[in-house]
């Protein structure tokens, strides 16, 4: 007679929450995307992209902060880490370079920074 082993497989609640803090990394830096579009042709386009880069700032810190908190009390790879705070060094530079008025570099950082949060996400 064979016996069957059922396992349910849980989530842990970090690694969860590191799942929400990327999707909101991810959608922050979308919204920013359309923000810089309003900016070109709107008035208050320039105000809602200064929000929204602010926001998108914390997301980025909210990213690190999950990271560290999945990875810590478990034990597991650090690697979360890692590119959460890559992340956040890209956004900083994102800002520096928006307030330095530099679309050449601003803009294309953005959609790479876009495309490694889907892939983060994607991973997760």
């Amino acid at each position: 007679m064979a016996t069957q082993v059922t396992t349910t497989a849980s989530v842990p609640r970090g690694s969860a929450f590191l799942r929400v803090a990327i999707a909101l990394q991810t959608l922050t830096i979308f919204l920013q995307a359309v923000s810089a579009g309003l900016l070109l042709t709107s008035s208050y386009g320039e105000t809602l992209h200064g929000v929204g880069a602010r926001v998108m700032y914390g997301a980025s810190m909210l990213y690190v902060l999950a990271a560290v908190l999945a990875w810590k009390p478990g034990g597991g790879s650090s690697r979360p880490v890692w590119h959460a705070s890559g992340f956040l060094v890209l956004a900083s530079v994102q800002v520096v370079l928006g307030i330095a008025h530099v679309p050449s570099v601003h803009l294309p950082l953005g959609v790479l920074m876009f495309g490694l949060s889907v892939l983060a996400l994607a991973r997760r």
